[in-house]
């Protein structure tokens, strides 16, 4: 009866936990300012947040969680879950637009670091004005703090890749 229950248990925990992932993001219209006068539109099809392993594509607007595996000191596996149940492991991102002022007009990346080390990534930036992907740099964070990553203009989608913990 132990074993029954423990077995019970564990299917319980193992369906409970697996819940929790999102592997893809739904569908729906994205609209942010593009310039003093001009709105940028599109569809964001249902997709993957990862585009590859540890490449993670993130729209302007969408605010995720993301649940890392560590093994020794490096980051071996990421996936994007609804909510946060081990916070000591996951990364909350967050990318928005300030538009309220039309000629001051800002996008926001906001990042936290749940590891005890240095988290790093690099990141790719997709803008309305020039439509072709451009590096850009960002500040490591340092253990257990938050980052926020200014850009005074508007910014489409961001592909954060490179993640290292040091």
């Amino acid at each position: 009866m132990k074993t029954f229950i423990i077995i019970v248990f564990s299917i319980f925990s193992l369906a409970l936990y697996s819940q929790n992932e999102k592997p893809k993001r739904s569908a729906y219209r994205l609209e942010i300012a593009a310039n003093e006068t001009q709105q940028y539109a599109m569809d964001v099809q249902e997709s993957p947040y990862f585009v590859k392993e540890k490449i993670l594509q993130i729209y302007c607007g969408e605010k995720i969680f993301v649940e890392c595996e560590i093994q020794g000191d490096s980051i071996s596996k990421m996936k994007v879950v609804e909510k946060i149940i081990n916070p000591e492991k996951t990364i909350a991102i967050d990318f928005t637009q300030d538009s309220e002022n039309r000629k001051d007009i800002r996008t926001d990346l906001h990042v936290k670091n749940p590891f005890n080390k240095k988290l790093t990534y690099k990141a790719l930036m997709f803008t309305p004005t020039s439509q072709q992907w451009k590096r850009t740099s960002i500040i490591p964070i340092q253990p257990d703090l938050e980052n926020f990553e200014m850009w005074p203009h508007s910014i489409i989608t961001l592909v954060l890749d490179n993640w290292k913990i040091e």
